[in-house]
Order: structure tokens, then C-alpha cells, then sequence
């Protein structure tokens, strides 16, 4: 909103509204003996678009004194790091409406910028990928095929010849979780809608239940990757959130990953419609100890075409298929 502003009392105030979480990542545990320092910066902006990177450190309880008798908290450590976009609404239109341009300055702040611009470039990038030209969309189609019927392969084990699968892999469709809600007035933001925090707060607990009832151990949390929110949440709606295990990355025996899908639905019975209003990816791991102790995490395998087709998509976002 600071950003959003030009000190003049006449102008029409913006509705600044989140379009999506880019990646939210835990660098170290967080202590709750110790004091927590939040910043945000605008990084890039684009015509109705800006980018916030937001940093939280926390000292270290050993190095506190020093860092108060020296007065030097560059050392700060980071624990956890955001990107946020957010994009400018006309505040009686609706419409798309212009920001103030950003002027970096320091080498920081152009360092910030740069990577805020790549990632812009990177989703603008992948928009224009999944358009497509006709032989560009058949040679991906091909592709696509090809992996899915890999994935699949175990799936139809599973249903054609079950006592002969694999006893280390667990079907996507078994790792389900859910739960439901009705969004109350205390949840609202300052535009009379429910909260974003609000809906990553719920997810985050259900995304953690189902990696906990999954790997038999309390997981660790590790990121949230991008997060879309696709439509307004309002008061009084009937709020379904259906979680699974997606996929597991098993190559480091010292770090398994386990990622976690969360798909935020609004639900009217009397239209007989439901609509994906939030979707969020979780990533999760386990401490060291307990892999010591001879826990073993399962694969994931899809039993339909729909989930394989899911679990391929979050691949190729997080760069895991050639």
C-alpha cells in the first residue's frame, strides 16, 4: 500500500489484492524463546503488478550479546524467506491499475530486482510454453504420454495384481485427507474478504496432518512453493480443503522429501457447484534421528490418469523431468 501511494488526498485509493505466494522457504528451525525480526521490500514492479520479498531472522541465542555490544546485525541469520505478488485494482472499476515504478539503487536492491525480473520473465516463459505452435503442442503431447504410461505402470499393478505390488509404494488415492469449514467474519481482510493467511494457515495444518499420518513421525516442513489464489473467498462460504502425498523424493537418504497437495475448494450445494478458489504445495522431510532408527518413507503411485497428470505437472514446476 506504501508503495501504492502518491501523498495526494484526491486520488482514488487502489485495491492492492495477493496473486499468488512464489515460494515460502524455512532456512533453519525457528526458536519460540527468541525474538523475531520481519522485513519487506518491493523488489520489481511490473504495470499493475509488485513483487515483496520478505525476510525473517532471528539471532541466535548464543550470539545475541554480541550482536548488541557491536550493534552489527548483518549476521543476523535468515530462518525464512517469501516472495509475494501482488497486483493493483482500480478501487471502483475493478480494472488493472498502474503502480509507481521502481528505481533500484544499491547493489542489494539491484541484486533483488534482477531475480524478481527472472522469475517474472520465467512465469511469462512457461504461459507462452503451454500455448504452443501445433508441432511444438504434438511433440509435448508425445512426451507427456510417454511419462505418463511410466507412472502409471505400478498403478495397474496395484489394480490388476495386488498382492504382487510393490510393499514399499502406497496408491496417491490412500493418502488422502480432508476437511471443511464455514468462513466466519473474523477471517476477513481489509477488502471484506477471507484472509489469504487465513487459508495458508488451514492448509499448512492439513498439509502436516497428512504428511504425519503418512510417514508414521512427526515431519519437519521445509517450503511451500507457489501458491495460486485463483478466486475470492467470501464470509459465510463452505470451505473444503482435500490434501495427498503427490510424490516423495527418495535419491537423498539423508533429506527424503515428501510433497504435500492442498486443493482449497468453495462449495454451494443448493447450485450443485464446487470451484478450486486456492491451490498450495508443501514440501516436508524428517528429522536424521529417525531415519536412523530404520524409518523408511514409501513411493507414491497414481492409480489414474488425472493423477499422474497432476504429479506431472508439479515435476516439471519444480524441474524434475528432463
Amino acid at each position: 500500500m506504501q508503495h501504492c501511494s502518491d501523498e495526494d488526498s484526491t486520488t482514488r485509493p487502489l485495491l492492492v489484492v495477493t496473486a499468488s505466494v512464489d515460494k515460502m522457504e524455512l532456512k533453519k528451525p525457528i526458536r519460540v524463546d527468541t525474538d523475531l525480526k520481519i522485513a519487506g521490500a518491493v523488489t520489481y514492479v511490473g504495470r499493475s503488478s509488485i513483487d515483496i520479498q520478505i525476510e525473517v531472522t532471528q539471532v541466535d541465542k548464543g550470539i545475541i550479546g554480541s550482536v548488541e555490544a557491536d550493534g552489527d546485525n548483518q549476521s543476523d541469520p535468515i530462518a525464512l524467506t517469501a516472495n509475494f505478488t501482488f497486483v493493483a485494482r482500480d478501487s471502483k472499476t475493478g480494472k488493472s491499475a498502474p503502480v509507481n515504478r521502481l528505481s533500484p539503487e544499491t547493489e542489494r536492491e539491484k541484486q533483488l530486482f534482477g531475480e524478481s525480473e527472472a522469475r517474472d520473465k520465467m512465469r511469462k516463459r512457461k504461459r507462452e510454453e503451454q500455448k504452443g505452435g501445433l508441432e511444438n503442442g504434438i511433440h509435448r503431447l508425445r512426451a507427456e504420454a510417454e511419462r505418463l504410461d511410466v507412472l502409471l505402470a505400478e498403478g495397474r499393478v496395484f489394480s490388476d495384481l495386488p498382492a504382487l505390488a510393490d510393499r514399499d509404494s502406497i496408491l496417491l488415492k490412500d493418502t488422502r485427507l480432508e476437511n471443511s469449514l464455514v468462513c466466519q467474519p473474523q477471517q476477513r481482510n481489509l477488502h471484506g474478504r477471507i484472509f489469504g493467511g487465513f487459508l495458508m494457515h488451514r492448509a499448512f495444518e492439513l498439509a502436516f496432518s497428512t504428511a504425519y499420518a503418512f510417514v508414521g513421525q512427526r515431519p519437519c516442513f521445509l517450503e511451500v512453493d507457489h501458491v495460486d489464489f485463483l478466486k475470492p473467498v467470501d464470509v459465510g462460504d463452505f470451505l473444503r480443503f482435500k490434501s495427498c502425498v503427490l510424490y516423495t523424493q527418495l535419491d537423498n537418504p539423508e533429506q527424503p522429501l515428501v510433497n504435500v497437495e492442498v486443493v482449497a475448494h468453495v462449495t454451494r450445494p443448493e447450485l450443485r457447484k464446487s470451484e478450486v478458489s486456492n491451490t498450495f504445495h508443501f514440501t516436508f522431510t524428517v528429522c536424521s534421528d529417525t531415519l536412523k532408527n530404520g524409518l523408511k518413507i514409501r513411493n507414491v503411485v497414481p492409480s489414474t490418469e488425472e493423477e499422474a497428470r497432476r504429479i506431472l505437472e508439479r515435476m516439471e514446476a519444480e524441474g524434475l523431468c528432463n
